[in-house]
């Protein structure tokens, strides 16, 4: 079920249907459109009976907030809480029973909330438009603690888009000498095996959102041709919004583990993910 909490929202799968909700409110469809496709396209949760729940309270809130909540789906969210059915999910997966008496607290709320007339209906938002920070394919180079210059590369610039995205690789470069491009073309990525990191190459989103703050720590060297094109919405690497610490911080924490502790067996270098089409 992906809970983090006792809250109606405090779960993956509300947050996920939730935010896809609003995305395409954002985009202009209309209720009963958006409300179709989440169905159609989430039978294997609406299947699953630890966590439909999650699905239809998502779906009912965000209908309630545009003031279109639909009769049948309030009916079915009113038998769910007024029978019990969410508590005893939360027994069989074996929550405490004092976070159980928590959520029936939580659960009796958002019914009430339902039941209430919302005053006007959320108001759509138009999408903002962001620009990467880096172009695809910049070499930046950083200090690390020990004095040396660090490196990264950046794989791709998702332009025009909410978030502008850049996919960044990290590399294992500890030089006295500020890099070259074609230190950067020779490079090998840094693959992580500190901490509870297993073998992981450090190949991450990257969202800009604090990106002004850090801005002067980085600098760019050059640019290499990257001949991929990485497809943020099908990615499954992951985000991350804070260069300083996934990537000059993560890369400081694995030189200085390798001290004491083999480095990792899994090798990957730059010139694959930037010339190999398989990858």
């Amino acid at each position: 079920m992906g809970a983090w909490g006792t809250a109606i929202s405090s779960n993956d799968t509300y947050a996920d249907i939730y935010g896809e909700f609003f995305d395409l409110y954002n985009e202009g469809l209309d209720i009963a459109e958006i409300s179709k496709k989440l169905l159609t396209d989430n039978q294997e949760i609406i299947k699953d009976k630890d966590d439909s729940n999650n699905f239809w309270f998502a779906l009912a809130k965000a209908q309630w907030e545009c003031k279109q909540l639909d009769k049948e789906l309030f009916e079915r969210v009113k038998t769910i809480i007024k029978t019990g059915a969410d508590l005893e999910v939360w027994r069989r997966l074996e929550a405490g029973e004092k976070d159980i008496k928590k959520r029936k607290i939580v659960l009796d709320k958002f019914l009430a909330d339902l039941t209430t007339e919302r005053p006007r209906a959320r108001k759509r938002k138009k999408k903002t438009i962001r620009q990467p920070v880096f172009e695809k394919g910049d070499c930046l180079t950083f200090k690390l603690q020990n004095g040396n210059y660090g490196g990264a590369v950046v794989l791709e610039a998702i332009k025009d888009s909410e978030y502008g995205y850049n996919l960044i690789a990290s590399t294992r470069m500890n030089q006295q000498n500020k890099p070259t491009k074609k230190d950067f073309e020779n490079a090998e990525v840094l693959v992580v095996n500190y901490a509870n990191w297993q073998n992981e190459p450090n190949v991450r989103w990257y969202l800009p959102i604090r990106h002004k703050q850090i801005a002067h720590l980085i600098e760019k060297v050059d640019n290499l041709e990257v001949k991929i094109n990485y497809d943020v919405t099908n990615s499954m690497l992951g985000f991350f919004a804070d260069f300083d610490n996934w990537i000059i911080e993560v890369t400081n924490e694995q030189l200085k583990s390798e001290e004491t502790k083999p480095r990792p067996t899994v090798k990957q270098t730059i010139n694959e993910l930037t010339k190999k089409s398989n990858w």
